[in-house]
């Protein structure tokens, strides 16, 4: 009988056996200071998925595919090649529909990153199949971004799984109720092969936020009577779209601009606002039961987006507390980002003007 093998020998075993080290923990531990890496759990739906139970043999270098060039992919593909604390990371392949974004990307990440951008030609694919193309790159136990419109989330969360790879998924990974309910089928299987994931809710790694839930759980402004945020700005990203151009296809303008239709991103309130719900949940501990929301759309010329320019939504907890969340995308008003949490003995600030820096803090009184 041959003896045992020492079950941490490889960086993918490690992977494996361990419950928090979850690869997504490596591939965007690079941050800007104050919110450092991306929320990472384990077994929990719709946010731990992708380790498998074996692993590639012969070497300790994570291999990296991105799916979904733009912006926000090539950020999370350069956060993931700047990770310096675990060991040897390449990036492989690359997947889109648009050529340009493709060639952006490819051009910016092998600037910045000489010696791990490993992505030819041959392996920088183009097209809705492409995601396939790209991962069959990976080994288990290799890492895979999809930072696509999020209407396409579950399907590269399905082929992940299928391909027992770890995966970062960018938020937010479903746009309506059955997208939802489907992630959370796929999410019992994840489960079940002890698969992770990291989820872009990088608000959960902000130590100031994190040194202030925990005075929030450990009763320093008291019971929690009331939370309130407020995510109010111009127009943001592709939220707002005039008519289709001549020369480009109706599915490739949607996916596009894809903040402004409603099955590929859930609209501007999902893809938002969900950093200042999430934000405001967590200081709660909890999650609404129920939801009473209203929303205005007003004079915009010819765009024909589906987002409305001001929203406003009561939320409820189980135990009867009220959480407002206030909304809107109009150029030339009055611009707030915050979130607020009410105590009995005093007021809790989450975050003041944005993502970072938080500047989260605590008063004894509430004004």
């Amino acid at each position: 009988m041959n003896e045992p093998t020492n079950p941490l020998s490889t960086r993918r075993d490690f992977l494996k056996n361990t419950g928090k080290a979850a690869a997504a923990t490596a591939i965007v531990g690079a941050a800007p200071i104050g919110c450092t890496t991306r929320k990472v759990a384990t077994g929990t739906a719709l946010a731990g998925v992708a380790v498998p139970h074996v692993h590639a043999a012969g070497s300790d270098t994570i291999r990296v595919a991105l799916v979904g060039c733009g912006g926000r992919g090539t950020g999370a593909a350069a956060n993931a090649l700047k990770t310096s604390n675990q060991g040897p990371i390449k990036l492989v392949a690359m997947a889109d529909v648009f050529e340009s974004k493709m060639n952006n990307a490819a051009k910016t990440l092998k600037e910045q990153f000489p010696d791990q951008f490993d992505v030819p030609a041959d392996r920088q694919y183009i097209g809705f199949d492409s995601y396939q193309k790209a991962m069959s790159h990976l080994k288990p136990g290799d890492v895979a971004i999809s930072a696509t419109p999020p209407a396409f989330r579950w399907v590269h969360f399905s082929h992940a799984i299928e391909k027992n790879l770890n995966l970062f998924m960018e938020k937010p990974v479903t746009v309506d109720g059955p997208t939802s309910v489907r992630m959370l089928k796929l999410n019992e299987e994840a489960v079940r092969k002890n698969l992770k994931v990291g989820i872009g809710l990088m608000c959960r790694h902000c130590k100031a936020r994190k040194e202030l839930f925990e005075r929030v759980q450990n009763g320093e402004i008291g019971d929690i009577i009331m939370l309130r945020a407020y995510r109010m700005a111009g127009p943001l990203a592709t939220c707002f779209s005039g008519p289709k151009p001549s020369d480009i296809s109706e599915l490739h303008y949607q996916i596009q601009r894809f903040h402004s239709f409603l099955w590929a991103s859930g609209g501007a309130f999902s893809d938002f606002n969900i950093h200042n719900i999430d934000e405001a949940c967590w200081m709660k501990n909890a999650w609404p039961v129920q939801a009473h929301a209203t929303g205005g759309r007003h004079n915009r010329g010819d765009n024909i987006d589906q987002n409305f320019d001001n929203y406003s939504v009561e939320y409820t907890f189980d135990d009867g507390t009220k959480f407002y969340m206030y909304g809107r995308n109009i150029a030339g008003c009055n611009d707030e980002f915050a979130t607020y949490v009410h105590g009995s003995k005093g007021l809790g600030i989450v975050s003041t003007a944005g993502h970072i820096p938080a500047r989260s803090r605590i008063f004894s009184g509430h004004k």
